[in-house]
């Protein structure tokens, strides 16, 4: 059959940014894709240990986590990219020289700076997390210090353009808005994380369809032929997308599957 390859973003796509909940018209709409013989895939920002149960019980074929840092294929890890532990090291030091706030995501862990109290973004995932069950009492000064990307957020003592200049030399930064960053190492992405499985399946591009709503979803939406923004998604997206579906809670992503005939 012509077996295709939707990757699907996560908030704002299947999750429902406000109520952190999935639809069940979404929920049926994956399992059906799948039942047609096709495969379908998260693929997120997030790393692989803040992808929940709740998201994982809808039923996927596998994972790109951490802007194409993690990759994992029917509960077989394929690819795992991690920051060097001196460079974490490093990393940290700047964040302080430089007074960003920032949270540092691994495989299985997270990272909080324990000496400073958390304000307003980094607060709010905190509380998240720790709403979640999360362990949240990890250091930027732990012994064992590992992540694979980080998040960061800019505020009125930061000295913005000296960190820039700093981490863009081996990462990119994508600029999420409202004083909100996200950091990758340089030649990974959620673009990235397609191409390897298109190859690793060999199945041809014209084949993979892409869901999201957000910048740091423009890789991916870019790389793919059948790109599929959100009707909720950042306006900027809308013109860059080869279709523009509904928003999550009028059914968007089963009018988007049902639009390629893929369900």
């Amino acid at each position: 059959m012509n077996r295709k390859m939707i990757f699907f973003d996560i908030d704002g796509t299947i999750i429902n940014e406000k109520t952190h909940e999935c639809t069940k018209s979404t929920i049926d709409a994956i399992k059906k894709a799948r039942e047609n013989g096709h495969l379908t895939f998260i693929n997120t920002g997030r790393t692989f240990l803040n992808v929940g149960e709740e998201i994982q019980n809808i039923g996927f074929d596998g994972y790109i986590c951490g802007c194409g840092t993690y990759i994992n294929y029917k509960g077989k890890p394929l690819l795992h990219k991690s920051i060097p532990h001196e460079t974490c090291i490093e990393i940290v030091q700047k964040l302080r020289e430089y007074k960003m706030e920032a949270l540092l995501e691994g495989l299985n862990s997270i990272f909080f700076d324990q000496t400073r109290i958390p304000t307003g973004g980094l607060a709010k995932f905190k509380e998240f997390f720790i709403s979640r069950g999360f362990d949240v009492s990890k250091s930027w000064d732990d012994p064992e210090l590992n992540f694979d990307k980080f998040v960061v957020w800019i505020n009125r003592d930061s000295d913005y353009k000296a960190f820039y200049s700093y981490i863009t030399k081996k990462f990119d930064y994508i600029d999420r808005g409202n004083n909100f960053g996200e950091i990758v190492p340089k030649g990974y992405s959620k673009a990235t994380g397609i191409k390897f499985l298109q190859q690793y399946l060999d199945i041809p591009l014209e084949n993979c369809y892409a869901v999201g709503d957000s910048i740091n979803d423009l890789p991916m939406l870019k790389y793919v032929p059948n790109s599929i923004a959100m009707g909720n998604a950042t306006p900027t997206l809308f013109d860059l997308v080869s279709f523009v579906t509904k928003n999550i809670e009028q059914d968007g992503i089963k009018h988007a599957l049902e639009h390629y005939g893929i369900i």
